[in-house]
């Protein structure tokens, strides 16, 4: 029986990673603005602030799950508006009508 195709978890965790490097650095950026604005000193900063983020590969593949079916229901949305429209591929207007629904259910 062959899988459906799925993304990679390694793709995935990279995605992850570069989007809590993004937030940390932004938390600090914000902590050390707070910081001098109350004229304080750096505030005791726990070891759980401190530990990296980190996904198990369990969570990972059920990421990669979530996406593709995700994805996959915009398509058919998007396709079904598409053929209604008597139109053989889908546009941008498609995926942008079905967007919110989508969102929504998910």
């Amino acid at each position: 029986m062959e899988e459906d195709p799925t993304f990679d978890p390694e793709l995935i965790h990279s995605i992850f990673k570069s989007v809590w490097m993004r937030m940390a650095l932004e938390r600090e950026r914000n902590e050390a603005s707070d910081a001098m604005d109350n004229e304080a000193g750096p505030a005791n900063v726990t070891s759980k602030k401190n530990r990296p983020t980190t996904a198990n590969a369990n969570a990972l593949k059920l990421s990669c799950e979530l996406l593709r079916l995700f994805i996959a229901e915009a398509v058919q949305r998007a396709a079904a508006i598409a053929e209604a429209e008597g139109m053989t591929k889908i546009e941008a207007t498609h995926l942008e009508r079905i967007l919110p629904q989508l969102l929504l259910d998910f």
